[in-house]
């Protein structure tokens, strides 16, 4: 599926968080693990070259250094297509903060490209430092009934089928009108609706697949169910219907990467 993950980080512990799901995906796959740094300054460029290449060595990957006046994202998204197959994996946070991730340069101009990033929101400082490889075992796949909501399928099933994961189809019940004291209305529809995709992917792509009907605000439900799933990815489309119409900064996504606790697949359109 692809050749190359390449993960930007910036020398603080945050950008570096990453990395455990990044080297799973890698280790499973086969493909590459690149770790890259840009610096502007020449002088910085040994000091960040032996850490980003010490970061590297301890989850099996190579370390890249580049030192580069240009902006920072164009760097990085040059990079990227310097390889063909190449997905970037990167956190919402870092040095600064704030690393210009999902809200920024470097994820909507890949975004906008039509590639596909692995991002992730980075927990407190004392989670940071952990490096050791993390199996990623469920992919989560919200779905709305929408034809925008499920372009995200065939790329999320490919990723369940190259790291060996099964798939869980979820769809959210907001509001409905009860048919009876235990059943809604959306329930019996969204039963419907998952079931029917659940099936549909497992024989397409020959994977196990599951199926999810989720209660309450997506922005909650959503999240509230992904942490139950240990090892889990999100994946999902940045548009959708209803409350998931939202482009990357909008609500449902947002929600999802910072109160999920899991990296979230995504894509536009």
């Amino acid at each position: 599926m692809y050749k190359r993950i390449l993960v930007p980080v910036d020398g603080s512990p945050f950008s570096e968080q990453i990395l455990p799901f990044a080297a799973d995906i890698a280790r499973s796959s086969g493909a590459e693990l690149d770790v890259v740094r840009v610096v502007d300054d020449l002088p910085d460029q040994q000091d960040a070259r032996e850490h980003t290449e010490s970061l590297a060595a301890r989850v099996g990957g190579k370390g890249l250094c580049i030192v580069s006046r240009d902006d920072v994202a164009e760097t990085i998204r040059t990079e990227a297509e310097r390889v063909p197959g190449t997905l970037i994996a990167l956190c919402t946070h870092g040095r600064s903060g704030a690393m210009e991730a999902i809200l920024g340069s470097v994820a909507l101009r890949m975004l906008r490209s039509g590639a596909p990033l692995l991002v992730y929101r980075p927990g407190s400082s004392a989670a940071t430092g952990r490096t050791e490889p993390s199996k990623v075992r469920t992919v989560v796949v919200p779905l709305d009934g929408s034809p925008t909501s499920e372009t995200i399928v065939p790329q999320a099933a490919e990723l369940g089928r190259w790291l060996g994961a099964r798939l869980i189809v979820v769809s959210v019940v907001e509001s409905s009108q009860r048919i009876s004291d235990l059943v809604s209305a959306g329930d019996v529809m969204e039963s419907g609706y998952v079931h029917g995709k659940a099936v549909d992917i497992a024989e397409r792509y020959g994977i196990e697949v599951g199926w999810e009907v989720l209660h309450g605000d997506p922005k909650e439900a959503i999240p509230s169910y992904v942490r139950t799933q240990p090892d889990a990815v999100l994946a999902m489309t940045t548009r959708g219907r209803g409350a998931i119409e939202t482009a990357i900064v909008g609500s449902v996504t947002a929600a999802c990467l910072r109160g999920s606790g899991v990296p979230v697949f995504t894509r536009l359109p």
